[in-house]
């Protein structure tokens, strides 16, 4: 089955190395967005990337600290997401968030039917 709609985007871009009380930011966010309800978040490692400070940082065989770029990506219906936003506040997130409305395309298995003869009573 398959349904659509319009929805926001949210995007924050931190660094691993991003730390928020002893944990990993990207931690502290996907958490507040799971205790605020939203449809799902995802965390996305980037292999080299750079921001405000222009250095770049890259994956590296030899190079033990990277601070690599993560990608926070949330998405959920306009309330909610501008909801959220207060919530990032008190973070200290050092990094770009950026909105943006999207069309989305839900898909959803349909329900297994039973093939089972001990089901067939059901």
């Amino acid at each position: 089955m398959k349904s659509s709609g319009r929805a926001l985007r949210l995007s924050i871009f931190v660094g691993d190395s991003d730390v928020w009380h002893h944990k990993p930011l990207y931690t502290e966010i996907v958490r507040r967005a799971h205790e605020a309800g939203l449809a799902g978040a995802s965390v996305i490692r980037g292999v080299e990337g750079y921001g405000a400070t222009s250095k770049i940082h890259t994956a590296h065989a030899f190079r033990l600290n990277d601070d690599l770029p993560l990608l926070i990506i949330i998405a959920d219906t306009e309330e909610r997401v501008r909801a959220f936003l207060p919530r990032l506040d008190d973070l200290g997130i050092s990094g770009l968030v950026t909105i943006d409305e999207v069309e989305t395309i839900r898909y959803t298995a349909p329900e297994p039917k039973h093939t089972h003869w001990w089901h067939a009573a059901e």
